[in-house]
């Protein structure tokens, strides 16, 4: 059995710790409250612009040909494949669950006959990716916490030139997206071609939003509803109709980096929100098995202690006897 002073230095070092958990849990739960604040700023304008891009492609038809960021090319060699982490551990599984969800998409890729490009933000992405050996073709750090826009612009442009010029054929991005501080679900979205995000994924989101505020039809995409259902669903009376200046072309030209661009800083403000959710998670859990591991050890120092009461009274009575 250990000493009553080893026991009362454990004990003492426990506590420590747990001062540091809390204050970390602490620092955690108030970033995570202006993470939160950005991601409300933010989602209802990258909806908007997505129903704007979506649009002007529409409205454009044949001449969308002549942007490369909207059309498929004939064969598919290279995939990009961002994945967005943290700077810092200490997050439970935050980081991980993006790393094992990219290798896993990597993994089916080269399956496939098709290379992997990787890009990773965050150095725990980054390291791990290396650590691996895979080798990186755009490595991004330093700014995960509180991402700024200027940032995600950055990363679009490596992407948006690497995708012009063939070096990748799709570009996919795997991030946690913030459902709550308990709950990061792992994200894997198309980001180029731009039609396969705007056109293949995002509308079954937004089918899934306008069934709550009767713009569309859970399960179909909005314009894809049957003509009773859209009546049913939507006042009567004549379609507005957009008129652009300049052509829809020249719009749409001008739109897509910027959807790209603000897809990219959707995923990191809600990966930094998903990171301080996880960390104030994990370090609750943290203080409350540190108050566990204290009331045991206070436990064996009783006993500790006990027994050292004990060997003493035993050693006073043994030695009176002798006296006798």
């Amino acid at each position: 059995m250990a000493s009553q002073r080893d026991v009362k230095n454990r004990i003492g070092s426990v506590k420590n710790i747990q001062k540091i958990t809390r204050a970390m849990e602490m620092v955690a739960a108030a970033r995570l409250c202006r993470a939160e604040e950005r991601i409300s700023a933010l989602r209802p304008y990258a909806q908007a612009l997505r129903q704007m891009t979506r649009q002007a492609a529409l409205d454009a038809g044949a001449e969308t040909a002549r942007l490369p960021l909207l059309n498929d090319r004939e064969s598919t060699d290279t995939v990009g494949l961002l994945l967005v982490t943290g700077d810092r551990g200490l997050a439970g599984g935050f980081n991980s669950q993006v790393i094992r969800a990219g290798v896993r998409a990597g993994a089916e890729i080269q399956e496939q006959g098709r290379q992997t490009a990787w890009y990773a933000t965050g150095r725990r992405g980054v390291s791990s990716l290396t650590f691996r050996g895979c080798e990186l073709s755009g490595a991004y750090t330093g700014f995960t916490d509180k991402p700024s826009y200027a940032d995600a612009r950055d990363i679009a442009g490596e992407l948006i030139e690497a995708y012009t010029n063939g070096t990748v054929d799709r570009v996919e991005i795997v991030y946690n997206s913030y459902v709550s501080p308990l709950t990061q679900e792992v994200t894997r979205e198309a980001l180029l071609p731009l039609s396969r995000a705007t056109i293949a994924g995002e509308q079954e989101r937004e089918a899934e939003d306008g069934g709550a505020d009767g713009t569309g039809t859970a399960g179909a995409p909005p314009g894809t509803a049957a003509p009773g259902a859209r009546d049913a669903q939507r006042p009567a009376g004549p379609k507005a109709l957009v008129e652009y200046e300049p052509d829809a072309e020249e719009i749409l030209r001008r739109l897509v980096p910027d959807y790209v661009e603000t897809s990219i800083y959707r995923a990191l403000v809600e990966s930094a929100a998903g990171f301080f959710g996880a960390q104030m998670t994990a370090m609750r859990n943290a203080s409350e098995n540190a108050g566990e591991i204290i009331t045991d050890l206070t436990l064996e120092m009783n006993r500790a202690r006990q027994a050292e009461i004990t060997q003493e009274i035993m050693e006073v009575v043994a030695g009176a006897e002798g006296l006798a």
